[in-house]
């Protein structure tokens, strides 16, 4: 069987014992205040059932059975569309109508009922009246036992009062009692939440301080090595400067000697016409000379 036929059924039985009950309460509404020598042996039933229960409370739960049954109403129009074959969507259909009739005539049996019911009790209370008011014994011991049960009553009544406070003073102490207990949990979570989040950053600031560890000693590494570049840059620096310093003495040197020579060509030829022996000087000995020079230099470099 569908899901949805199995909710249906289970409506439909629903519906029958609320629609029953609510009979009954009718039933028993209508009679309540009815003398017993006036009814019948289902009406002395229906009345005792009655007399257990207070006018107002019989019609309270009559209403809380009318209320049911409308909500049963919405619950089965609410499946009849989603049934799986058309027939029984019809037939959910003209059972919802039948329902909301039968409905319909339980409300107007109560209002009826309701009627009834007050007639009855003013009509008892009419008979007691003329049953106080008339003379005799009869009515001696009727108000006797009227004022008895007028005491009874009041002592019933400040029993039920005082019972009443004390059971509103023990719900507001249970109410109490709850709401502390839910503080207390509402804390104790609160308290884990911040033990895990501790947890967490705890491991969280282990590894920040072991990285500001390692930092610490690579900053020291970078130290040491930007000192001994720096170190090793200064004599290369010096190394340079040293040699290019040697080269421009060397080249300074050079072109004295040059200069020299060039001196001593202009000279040579006052030379030979004093007769003295010089040997010869070629052109090309500068030449000879600047190669090796220049080849030194830029070995040098």
């Amino acid at each position: 069987m569908d899901k949805v036929e199995e909710e249906v059924e289970k409506v439909k039985e629903e519906w029958n014992d609320t629609y029953n009950n609510v009979v009954d309460l009718i039933k028993a509404i209508e009679n309540y205040g009815k003398s017993p020598d006036s009814a019948s042996a289902t009406e002395m039933e229906t009345t005792a059932t009655a007399k257990k229960e207070s006018l107002p409370r019989l019609k309270g739960l009559t209403q809380d059975g009318l209320s049911l049954l409308s909500s049963l109403q919405f619950k089965l129009d609410l499946f009849a569309p989603q049934l799986p074959t058309d027939d029984q969507v019809q037939s959910a259909k003209a059972l919802l109508e039948s329902w909301k009739n039968r409905s319909h005539s339980l409300r107007l049996s109560m209002r009826n009922a309701n009627l009834k019911a007050n007639e009855n009790i003013r009509k008892a209370a009419q008979k007691e009246r003329e049953l106080l008011l008339g003379g005799g014994g009869e009515s001696t011991a009727r108000r006797r036992n009227l004022q008895t049960k007028a005491g009874m009553t009041s002592a019933a009544e400040s029993i039920t009062e005082s019972l009443r406070r004390t059971r509103q003073l023990m719900v507001q102490e249970v109410e109490r009692s709850t709401g502390t207990l839910m503080t207390f949990e509402e804390s104790t979570g609160v308290l884990r939440k911040a033990e895990s989040e501790y947890k967490g950053h705890w491991s969280l600031f282990m590894r920040t301080r072991n990285l500001l560890s390692t930092m610490q000693r690579q900053d020291v590494i970078d130290r040491v090595i930007i000192a001994v570049g720096f170190f090793l840059f200064t004599c290369a620096v010096l190394y340079v400067v040293s040699k290019r310093i040697g080269i421009l003495t060397l080249q300074r040197k050079v072109t004295a000697a040059y200069k020299a020579g060039m001196v001593g060509k202009e000279l040579r030829p006052g030379a030979v016409g004093n007769g003295a022996n010089h040997p010869p000087v070629h052109d090309n000995a500068v030449h000879k000379i600047e190669d090796p020079l220049e080849r030194l230099m830029h070995d040098e470099l």
